[in-house]
């Protein structure tokens, strides 16, 4: 049976493909799930099976939005600890994200969710590692959520198992045993993880951070990705105490660490990557290791600014994402294009460091790249899935920019006129069509209040 035709034309398309090809008006045609051409001028006629016609007169069609880092459950602990440092804050917030229950993680992964899907993510990632003890499936409440909301997802099935005695962070009652973290990661690899190329799921080895995990936990997380044939996520240079932190525990930086532990390579990505040295960036570079580049997080824990513009001279792949909403409490992606570019020229001279294209690049074919899917997503090419936005350019907002990756990565959050995911409608109108937006706010404020009572009791 031939699949049904979606066709977008009149619009500015910018493809991010590899020559940045771009049609001032022309065309995308989507077949299924996949899309079937992009080009200039109208749409090819007499196609067959075309269920909609769409006039994108006034609009930007782009890939769809690649977040590479997140923290969903940090959704229903909004505004906290707001004057704090990365150490600080998590002190300060531990102790409530110890007392997440199952209910509570899905509402958040429902809030965080939604909140990107209606502002242009098409794929997400959730960097997940509060597992407290006898809590409910907590991964499956995630990936059950996303598959409602209906966006592409990788679930980096986090774990800690450095509590506080040990000299970590978080409380003890909030940390898994070094083979119950691995055991569990891999059960959920063998539930959820889908390989194939078209996947709306796949599972990722996500240790937290060198001052929260092991060394015994990252070398074996390492081989138990690799066994499997999964990516692997963790944080990393996210401050200067966590290099003074490795350096005291272990003798080395976080990246010498983390490359004595088999945690750099193609198949690795970490979160902020801030204070990275020139040795570090090239290591990053040679080995292909990827970079989750989260700027208004960084600039909302005061950790610094990364040298994006540098990673990417040196080959390093750059992704973007929002992090936990608890450190950034807008929970949007788009944002993060004009907060990319912004940060990145902050300092004498700096005035060319990112430009309008090289960030919406970072927010989708880098974060393709990141996710290990640059094959499958991230630009508009013919044969890859049909993951894509449409942003509407032609409302007082951004009515007198004449180049429309301008004005959507330099003006104000642009409309969504459509989103597709896998060639399905997740935003119309600026709503989603998938979930209901105020069941979601409803819950999740249930849901915040009642973790706040609870954490309040000790």
């Amino acid at each position: 049976m031939a699949a049904s035709r979606i066709v977008i034309e009149n619009c500015a398309v910018a493809t991010v493909d590899a020559y940045d090809t771009e049609y001032a008006s022309g065309y995308v045609v989507v077949a299924g799930n996949r899309i079937e051409s992009a080009g200039a001028g109208r749409a090819p006629a007499n196609l067959e099976h075309v269920v909609r016609r769409i006039d994108g007169t006034g609009h930007l069609v782009t890939p769809g939005l690649v977040n590479t880092h997140h923290h969903f459950y940090q959704w229903i602990t909004r505004g906290l600890a707001t004057d704090h440092n990365l150490f600080d804050w998590l002190v300060a917030l531990y102790p409530t994200w110890a007392r997440l229950d199952e209910p509570m993680v899905r509402a958040a992964a429902q809030g965080s969710l939604a909140m990107m899907a209606r502002g242009g993510v098409t794929t997400a990632m959730d960097h997940h590692y509060v597992y407290p003890r006898g809590t409910g499936d907590l991964s499956g409440a995630i990936i059950g959520a996303a598959a409602e909301t209906g966006v592409r997802f990788t679930l980096a099935r986090g774990s800690m198992d450095r509590g506080k005695s040990d000299g970590g962070l978080p409380p003890d009652f909030a940390v898994e045993s070094l083979e119950g973290a691995l055991a569990a990661t891999e059960e959920t690899i063998d539930r959820h993880h889908d390989a194939s190329f078209d996947a709306m799921t796949q599972i990722a080895v996500a240790p937290c951070s060198p001052f929260s995990v092991s060394t015994e936990l990252l070398k074996q997380g390492a081989e138990l990705a690799r066994r499997k044939g999964v990516r692997l996520h963790t944080h990393g240079s996210e401050t200067v105490e966590e290099e003074q932190f490795c350096k005291e525990l272990f003798g080395m930086g976080p990246t010498d660490y983390f490359e004595s532990t088999g945690w750099l390579g193609s198949d690795v990505w970490m979160a902020h990557c801030v204070h990275m040295n020139d040795s570090d960036i090239a290591a990053f570079g040679r080995t292909g290791t990827g970079v989750a580049h989260c700027p208004s997080s960084n600039a909302r824990l005061a950790a610094g600014i990364a040298r994006v513009p540098d990673m990417l001279k040196a080959g390093v792949p750059v992704g973007l994402g929002v992090d936990g909403t608890a450190s950034n409490e807008s929970g949007e992606l788009h944002t993060e294009l004009r907060n990319a570019l912004l940060i990145n020229r902050l300092g004498a001279h700096r005035e060319a460091a990112l430009n309008a294209r090289q960030a919406l690049r970072l927010g989708t074919y880098g974060g393709a790249q990141v996710l290990g899917r640059a094959n499958q997503i991230g630009s508009i090419e013919a044969g890859k899935l049909a993951d894509l936005v449409l942003w509407k350019l032609d409302t007082l907002a951004h009515a007198s920019i004449a180049d429309p990756v301008t004005a959507l990565v330099f003006g104000a959050a642009a409309p969504i006129t459509l989103s597709l995911v896998n060639g399905r409608t997740v935003v119309e109108d600026s709503h989603l069509t998938t979930v209901d937006e105020d069941a979601i706010a409803r819950s999740t404020r249930s849901e915040a209040r009642r973790l706040a009572r609870i954490a309040a009791q000790g």
